[in-house]
């Protein structure tokens, strides 16, 4: 039994089989806090923790699907290619929002952070909260964080724009579908991308560009606020 549990088809049945439960009970629900990824971690957890299986050797076991972040940020890029023309023009804008959200985001958790008296390590592994979680990780692993927590800060940060994000863009009056997609996708990155899809092709395919600019400009910006802050 032990060697069975341990296999990569079990892990990556597990995996997906959690997943596909989770989906089908939020679509009956509808409960924020049911939210398929928060539902299907809890249940895989839950039989790690019953069979006795380590992280480890559920992590190599699904190292595919782990392989697959990659490929599935990248393939948003035809779909940002089917709305090209929602792009053209608005170049500026664009990329002066996403900008602005990487380097409020940044200087948020260094100050916040430094003023509530955590440490470089901890500010470093939750710098990079807005970026998707292969990126974040790698930053994370670069400027002295801890990857493993960044990417749980990654995911809970996902969740919860992607619950509230919609609410607090629809009592504020935002209409743009540009905004809605630029909003979604630089806080909440892939998780929010999903939510936009959702709420439309120009919506998504926005999403889906903030993803990868977000990671481009975060990768930048946080050595060089560390950096200033260091001189202070």
């Amino acid at each position: 039994m032990n060697k069975l549990v341990e296999t990569e088809l079990f892990a990556l049945l597990l995996a997906t089989g959690s997943y596909v439960l989770a989906v089908a009970l939020y679509k009956k629900t509808k409960i924020g806090i049911l939210h398929p990824l928060i539902t299907s971690i809890a249940l895989i957890i839950a039989v790690l923790k019953l069979l006795e299986v380590d992280y480890p050797t559920f992590r190599e076991g699904t190292r595919f699907i782990h392989f697959l972040l990659g490929p599935s940020v990248v393939a948003l890029g035809y779909v940002l290619y089917q709305q090209m023309q929602y792009i053209k023009g608005n170049v500026v804008s664009i990329l002066t929002a996403i900008f602005v959200g990487s380097v409020v985001g940044i200087l948020s958790v260094a100050f916040i952070g430094t003023w509530m008296g955590a440490d470089a390590t901890l500010i470093a592994t939750l710098q990079p909260k807005s970026v998707t979680t292969p990126i974040a990780m790698d930053i994370s692993r670069n400027t002295g964080g801890i990857p493993s927590l960044t990417a749980i800060v990654v995911v809970l940060v996902g969740l919860f724009g992607s619950v509230v994000g919609p609410f607090v863009m629809k009592t504020l009056g935002i209409e743009s579908r540009i905004a809605k997609g630029l909003a979604l996708g630089a806080s909440s990155h892939g998780i929010g991308t999903s939510v936009a899809l959702q709420i439309g092709a120009i919506e998504g395919a926005l999403s889906g560009l903030a993803i990868g600019l977000m990671g481009i400009i975060t990768a930048i910006m946080i050595p060089i606020v560390k950096y200033i802050m260091e001189l202070f």
